[in-house]
């Protein structure tokens, strides 16, 4: 199973540089990476931050959360989200406020999406 330092070690091999030309490339010292590489000493956020942007890969790549370089890809659905969807007829109400000419709800809709469009109300 892969741990962080071995992703390290394999990223940077693949450059083809050593430990001490890779750590001065982002100011660290060649120990302090070869103990990150060897497991001995979890690395700083802002050296995985710096792996991730430098080697184009996800940190959940990095911290070996899955074996896709590009990461995991989540479809965010809070439970209490699919709750209130379940709820259609909720829903119904309050789009029809929404949209009923006159309420306070059509006019705070309809100022919302114009300054989501980024223009001006004619």
């Amino acid at each position: 199973m892969p741990t962080y330092g071995s992703r390290m070690k394999e990223l940077r091999a693949q450059t083809g540089k050593s430990q001490e030309v890779f750590g001065k490339l982002f100011e660290c010292k060649q120990s302090a990476l070869n103990r990150y590489e060897n497991d001995q000493t979890e690395p700083p956020f802002r050296i995985l931050l710096w792996y991730a942007d430098y080697f184009d890969v996800s940190l959940d790549y990095l911290l070996c959360r899955t074996n896709n370089p590009q990461g995991r890809l989540y479809k965010y659905e809070p439970a209490a989200l699919k709750h209130r969807m379940a709820n259609k007829r909720e829903w119904g109400e309050f789009i029809e406020a929404c949209f009923e000419e006159g309420s306070p709800m059509n006019a705070k809709l309809k100022e919302m999406l114009i300054k989501m469009t980024g223009g001006d109300e004619a």
